[in-house]
């Protein structure tokens, strides 16, 4: 499915595939649609060529044996497809900020595809108790979801604004470390406060109330810059209120009375390998229920629709035919 220009809907296409000998050639059986393919798809982030196939959240079987990875075994591709290895950030053990890399479905052709290929540094083995589609979301929305938990650091009681795919996922491994997790979602949103609760939240309300509590620190995993002053107003002093997404609309002024207190503001950029071999052994040891809505390939058009109108719960997760 080719992204021809930023705006435009996505068109099934046959072309041939790259596949040097030095890249694993991987037949696609699951990729989850990230918010962030939606953000490239309308425009919002650019990419660095088209057309360009979308998709970072890749389950797959390896057709040829290469980069240490054998013929059938699967794997997982996720959203870093690339990094110099040489630079002051790679050097440092950040390299998710390295100036030169190159990211799937935005400068690497994805998975919204039957095939891909993928530079092995970046390719990942998926725990055996996942199924594929379940084992999708885990790719992007648990590797980022965990980055942005783990820089929240240790507290106990944390919030998460936005409750789709990412928050599902992260509020599970939360529960499971004994934390307490109080779930912001729409107004009006009753289902996805439900849906929350379900999941181990221990609190859902809407993004416009205050929690019964005050929180060690708050996760914004909706593209809204709104959300950070109400965040920083829930986060006790020395609080820390984390921007998971890689978009969000501008964020309002406030007063400086609401981040005083040595509260903190920070984002989250992209992931590492490191990240992602930690996450995989945590979905390993503790069964992650992902909450899946399967769409064909030729359907990745209609699945960001639904993700841009908030149709479903949990993640929607393209499924090659072939």
């Amino acid at each position: 499915m080719l992204l021809d220009a930023p705006g435009k809907p996505l068109r099934l296409a046959e072309r041939t595939l790259d596949s040097g000998e030095d890249r694993v050639l991987i037949r696609v059986r699951a990729c989850g649609v990230c918010r962030t393919d939606l953000h490239v798809r309308d425009g919002d982030l650019a990419p660095s060529r088209l057309p360009i196939v979308l998709g970072h959240e890749v389950v797959g079987t390896v057709m040829r044996a290469a980069g240490g990875f054998d013929a059938g075994e699967r794997v997982g591709v996720p959203w870093l497809g690339f990094t110099c290895d040489r630079c002051l950030h790679c050097a440092a053990g950040r390299e998710n900020l390295c100036d030169e890399a190159k990211f799937h479905g935005l400068d690497l052709d994805g998975g919204f595809a039957e095939h891909m290929a993928a530079d092995p540094r970046f390719v990942f083995r998926i725990p055996d108790a996942y199924e594929d589609l379940e084992a999708a979301p885990l790719l992007c929305a648990g590797l980022i979801g965990y980055r942005s938990l783990v820089l929240a650091g240790p507290g106990r009681q944390l919030g998460f604004y936005g409750f789709g795919a990412a928050a599902h996922i992260l509020v599970q491994v939360a529960a499971h470390e004994g934390r307490e997790v109080y779930a912001f979602v729409r107004p009006g949103d009753d289902s996805g406060a439900r849906f929350a609760l379900s999941l181990g939240a221990a609190w859902a309300g809407s993004s416009d109330e205050r929690p019964p509590v005050a929180l060690d620190a708050a996760i914004i995993f909706a593209p809204s810059g709104a959300l950070v002053p109400a965040a920083l107003r829930a986060v006790r002093k020395g609080g820390t209120v984390v921007c998971a997404g890689i978009h969000m609309s501008d964020i309002p002024s406030f007063p400086y009375e609401i981040l005083w207190g040595e509260r903190v503001i920070r984002s989250v950029a992209n992931l590492t390998r490191r990240d992602a071999l930690d996450f995989m052994a945590i979905a390993a040891r503790t069964r992650i229920r992902t909450t899946v809505v399967p769409y064909p390939l030729e359907r990745a058009e209609d699945a960001l629709a639904d993700l841009r109108a908030g149709s479903f719960e949990g993640a929607a997760v393209l499924a090659p035919s072939g």
